[in-house]
């Protein structure tokens, strides 16, 4: 039996085998490899099927060289880095992986906020650099029990970092786009209004144009000298221009960032901030989640090849 054809953008590295297991099923034409890309694409007339990651994405270019295209699927929940509005005008579906990835991107959103409010990381270096032999003192933390959570973005994620917050006694509030009536938490009236009442603001929304600097520098201020950001979402959610200078003046009391604008550069201001916890892009970074991911990415191929309906369309 011939093997389906399908282009692979990028190697998902992020899982583990993935790429020999995809190369035990179909026939993969590995763009990435290609020195001559537009010359590949030729190549490629017949591909009705791409393979890509929420990190590689997909370009409109690339769509538009392949006449047969029915299908993006991704590994990832998000899809900013596809051309969507491409992929739709061209009637090209776009799958994802929402929902397996929800307890560990929550996790990591708690362990950076707990991070950050009792200065975890920097404890440790305190301890490996001997200054606690030296009777010297790491300075205090911040409590994080009982302190008001603000959430942007109530979504699939946001609502797992709410039900974890809860187990903290944590107050919470949240801002979307649109109120939800099957919750319990109040919807501030605008992200400055969020970020003013909250101890610790946790941006959890989607990425994309629409959401670019939504935390600007006004909502910064807002959280204030003692406030502390999360970001897990998409580093260009937050204006960090703005955040780097507004922590270096103490208008911003700290930050706990698993994403940045340019990935994988990070300025170099943030890396030398006792007031900040950094991670290299790792909230679903696990081994159970990185394989539910893959396999998740397998029935949207396997589904699309069968004729069935796609699992997780986001178009």
């Amino acid at each position: 039996m011939n093997k389906p054809r399908i282009l692979q953008i990028g190697p998902l590295s992020g899982t583990p085998g993935a790429d020999a297991q995809l190369a035990e099923t179909y026939q993969v034409l590995a763009y990435w490899l290609a020195d001559d890309k537009a010359a590949f694409l030729k190549t490629a007339q017949d591909i009705e099927m791409i393979v890509t990651s929420a990190g590689i994405g997909c370009s409109a270019e690339v769509m538009r060289a392949l006449p047969n295209l029915k299908v993006i699927c991704n590994w990832g929940v998000g899809y900013d880095s596809i051309d969507i509005e491409a992929a739709t005008a061209l009637n090209v579906k776009v799958t994802n992986t929402p929902e397996v990835l929800n307890d560990c991107v929550a996790d990591e959103a708690m362990g950076l906020m707990i991070a950050a409010a009792r200065r975890i990381a920097q404890g440790d270096q305190f301890v490996r650099a001997n200054h606690w032999e030296n009777k010297q003192n790491l300075p205090l933390g911040t409590r994080v029990s009982g302190k008001n959570l603000g959430i942007v973005g109530l979504g699939r994620i946001g609502m797992v970092i709410a039900k974890r917050a809860s187990g903290f006694d944590m107050n919470i509030q949240y801002f979307n786009r649109t109120k939800r009536d099957d919750v319990p938490f109040k919807k501030a009236d605008s992200l400055v209004d969020l970020a003013r009442w909250s101890d610790f603001l946790m941006v959890a929304t989607v990425g994309g144009a629409q959401t670019q600097a939504l935390i600007s520098a006004d909502v910064m201020r807002a959280l204030g000298p003692k406030g502390i950001l999360i970001n897990i979402a998409r580093g260009p959610v937050v204006d960090e221009t703005a955040m780097v200078k507004l922590l270096a003046s103490g208008e911003l009391g700290g930050a706990a960032l698993d994403v940045f604008e340019r990935e994988p550069i990070v300025p170099d201001a943030l890396k030398h901030m006792p007031n900040v916890v950094l991670m290299p892009h790792q909230a679903s970074a696990t081994h159970e989640t990185r394989q539910a991911m893959f396999e998740l990415v397998l029935e949207n191929m396997e589904a699309y090849f069968a004729g069935k309906p796609l699992l997780t369309p986001v178009n």
